[in-house]
Order: C-alpha cells, then sequence, then structure tokens
C-alpha cells in the first residue's frame, strides 16, 4: 500500500518512519528544500509531558483579558476580521470549564507519556542523537498564585502517570544551581525527572535521513496546490515543483502541514479548528557553562522555556494569534532576551543571539487531531500546538497503527471513532 505524507517537520516525519516500519511504500511532499525547516526549527526543544495543563483553564479568560492587545503579553490575541480566529476563540473559551480542562489534560498527558516511551524506543532502535538530555524538567514560580494555580494540574497528570512532583524553592535549586540570582523569588516548584530535552529540527533531519535509507521517498521544493476527490476519497495531489504541476497519486494520504492543514482540506468539507500561534524563541551562544542550566526549565508566569543544547541555550515560548505573518516582533523578542538576563546574567552572549518565529498549529484545546477523517482515505497528524515535538513519535506511532487496522496502544480520543 502507498501512502503519501503531506509535510517533512517533526510530525511528518516521525509519521513516515512509523508507518515505514510497518511495511507501507511511503512519499513525504515538502515545499521546503528540506525536513524540520519551519515550525520545527527552532523551537524550546522540550519533550515535556508535564506540560499538559492547556491554554484553556479556568484561569484562562481572565488572563487573556489582562493581556489583550500588550505587545510583550505571554499569549496575544490580536483581533482581526478572520472568521476563523473567532471561531477559534469562542471554541477556547468553552474548553475552560474546569471538566473540560480536565478531560484535555488526560488526553494531553497520556499522548505524551505514550510518544515520550516511543521516543526513547526509537532512539535505542537507531542511536539517534540529536543534542538530547534526559535531565527532567522543572517548572518553577515566581507568582504564589501561579504556584497555587499549577497544584490541581499537576495533581491530575499524577493521577494519569505523569510523576509530576511539588518540590520547595530550595529543592529546586538544589537541581539547577543556575536559579540561584532569583532564589528568593521562588514561590515553588515541579519537578518530572522523565522529561527530556533535545533539539526538535536536528532530530527531524537526522530521521529523515534514516526514513530515506529505508526507502522513504521525499519531494523536497514541492508545493501542494490542492487534494483531488470523487466525492468519497482523495484521488490525487495536485503539486507543482521545478518541472511544473503534476498529479501525484496513492492509497492512503496524511495530513501533517501544521498551521497550513485546515486551508486544504476546508473544500473536501473536512473542518480543522486549528489556528496558528505565533511562537518565538531565542538562541543564545553559552558563555559560561556553570552559569547556565543544564536541567530544562519551564518559567509558567512568563511562559518560557529553556533547554540546554550542546553550547547553546534555547529559550522559547509566548504565543501570538494574529494570522499567518511570521515576522519577527522586536517588542517580543526583547521580552525574551530581558527575562534570560534577569534569571541568568553571565551565563549566555546576548550579542550573538538568534532570533526565530514558527506556526505552532493549534487547537482551542490543546488537544491534536489524530486519526481518521470523514474522506476515507485521508489521515489526520495535526494540531500539535506547542507540543508537536513531544508527541510527535506517539502520533506517528498511534496513526502507523490506525493506517495498518491495528489498534493503537495508548487511550486517546482518536477522531474518526
Amino acid at each position: 500500500m502507498k501512502i503519501i505524507v503531506l509535510g517533512a517537520g517533526v510530525i511528518g516525519i516521525t509519521a513516515a518512519w512509523f508507518l515505514r516500519q510497518k511495511g507501507f511504500e511511503v512519499v513525504v511532499i515538502e515545499r521546503q528544500a528540506g525536513a524540520g525547516l519551519e515550525t520545527s526549527f527552532a523551537n524550546g526543544g522540550q519533550i515535556s509531558v508535564s506540560h499538559a495543563e492547556p491554554w484553556a483553564n479556568p484561569g484562562a479568560p481572565k488572563k487573556v483579558l489582562q493581556w489583550l492587545m500588550k505587545e510583550d503579553a505571554p499569549l496575544l490575541f490580536r483581533l482581526r476580521a478572520d472568521l476563523l480566529q473567532w471561531r477559534w476563540g469562542m471554541q477556547f473559551l468553552r474548553e475552560c470549564t474546569p471538566e473540560r480542562t480536565r478531560h484535555n489534560i488526560i488526553q494531553i498527558v497520556n499522548l505524551g507519556t505514550y510518544s515520550r516511551a516511543s521516543l526513547q524506543q526509537l532512539r535505542r532502535d537507531t542511536g539517534l542523537h540529536y543534542d538530547e538530555l534526559s535531565k527532567g524538567i522543572l517548572h518553577f514560580y515566581t507568582s504564589e498564585q501561579e504556584f497555587e494555580a499549577a497544584l490541581e494540574p499537576a495533581k491530575i497528570m499524577r493521577e494519569f502517570g505523569c510523576d509530576r512532583h511539588v518540590i520547595s524553592a530550595q529543592e529546586a535549586i538544589a537541581l539547577e544551581p543556575a536559579l540561584v540570582s532569583i532564589q528568593h523569588q521562588i514561590a515553588g516548584a515541579t519537578y518530572t525527572a522523565a522529561d527530556e530535552s533535545g533539539d526538535a529540527h536536528q532530530f527531524t533531519q537526522n530521521l529523515a535521513h534514516l526514513c530515506a535509507e529505508q526507502g522513504v521517498q521525499f519531494l523536497y521544493n514541492t508545493t501542494i496546490l490542492g487534494l483531488m476527490t470523487d466525492g468519497q476519497q482523495v484521488t490525487g495531489v495536485r503539486v507543482q515543483d521545478a518541472q511544473g504541476e503534476q498529479i501525484l497519486t496513492a492509497d492512503n494520504y496524511v495530513l501533517a502541514l501544521g498551521s497550513y492543514s485546515p486551508q486544504l482540506v476546508k473544500p473536501l468539507g473536512v473542518d480543522l479548528l486549528i489556528y496558528p500561534a505565533k511562537g518565538y524563541s531565542a538562541t543564545f551562544p553559552i558563555l559560561q557553562a556553570d552559569k547556565a542550566p543544564s536541567v530544562s526549565l519551564t518559567d509558567d508566569e512568563f511562559k518560557l522555556v529553556f533547554s540546554r543544547l550542546g553550547d547553546r541555550l534555547r529559550v522559547a515560548g509566548t504565543a501570538e494569534l494574529n494570522g499567518y505573518s511570521t515576522e519577527l516582533n522586536e517588542v517580543r523578542c526583547k521580552a525574551i532576551t530581558r527575562r534570560v538576563l534577569q534569571l541568568f546574567p553571565d551565563a549566555v552572549d546576548i550579542n550573538r543571539v538568534q532570533y526565530w518565529t514558527g506556526l505552532r498549529p493549534a487547537t482551542p484545546s490543546n488537544v491534536p487531531y489524530i486519526g481518521r477523517s470523514k474522506i476515507a482515505n485521508l489521515f489526520l497528524d495535526t494540531g500539535h500546538g506547542t507540543l508537536g515535538w513531544t508527541h510527535a513519535c506517539g502520533s506517528g506511532r498511534a496513526l502507523a497503527d490506525i493506517m495498518a487496522g491495528q489498534k493503537p496502544g495508548v487511550d486517546f480520543a482518536f477522531t474518526g471513532f
């Protein structure tokens, strides 16, 4: 059976890998010149099962109102005459009830735990390296209110197998001495020892090379123009490359185009509530290794994550809902650097910082679409938001099982069932 995977980010590449392991003939189509060059290029680097509290939670509406139109806000809704944005926002508010929040946390934890285990197995099987570190993730709080609000979600995560333990400020400093400069500001912390970090771009490119060695065909520099159907199923993909337009066919198709997924399938009657959340990152050369963190950190008040990637410190976060622009906002870039200087004043070279922005495909619930669509031979692997790197291996492995007619090894609300 031949399968075409649409998109070569971390989601598309992991899907291609697990599909090939099932024995399928796999072709990957990508508009860029290589794998992992858009949203997967410079993300926060965390494999964070512990980052399972969705944006939509009981405390979110008040925060969003406070942050509205504030340029350096962690989550910025820049209101537009955009029907998809308004529909997304209304559903976001519906997801903010305690019941919906609990349901979504369970989905995200289950998929995350399964995905982390799948990544670890893949690493053992292939020897793949990508500046990975297995030192856990430490969430720290400089706001007593934020810390108190984190206790119930952490409890739910523990109920469903994510060992996110509440610890004191002193224990946090013992785990990560680089936080010593703000030790008196830390109200509390949580620590998940099983979580990891690593460079998603390196991982995606290295896994793409392994896929090619296993026989996966890659069509880079190939733009997807549309899907053709006979009303019941997809009959082909219309693409354009250096030779012009052509139609490519397969038995089944996997949609892994991130934020660009909804536009491609809307003409087919497939309605995906995905909106681009523009995230930012800053990558700093490390000057003093002992003063830079080696444990991956999450600064919940500022919605930033910190990951040590070899001799670099990657700092990423914030979200701007403002359409499909990838233009860097200087105010938001400077806010990241300002926080780095507050936390690790002598650790990095701020004069050689590299800023980046990417469009993270967010659903209102933060739960991705994985599984069958209403079109018989079109499968979904999209809408992973900020957790694409965390959920990639589990999503790809589960989808491969579904497409092989097998039951995935994770309790998750797959589409089409």
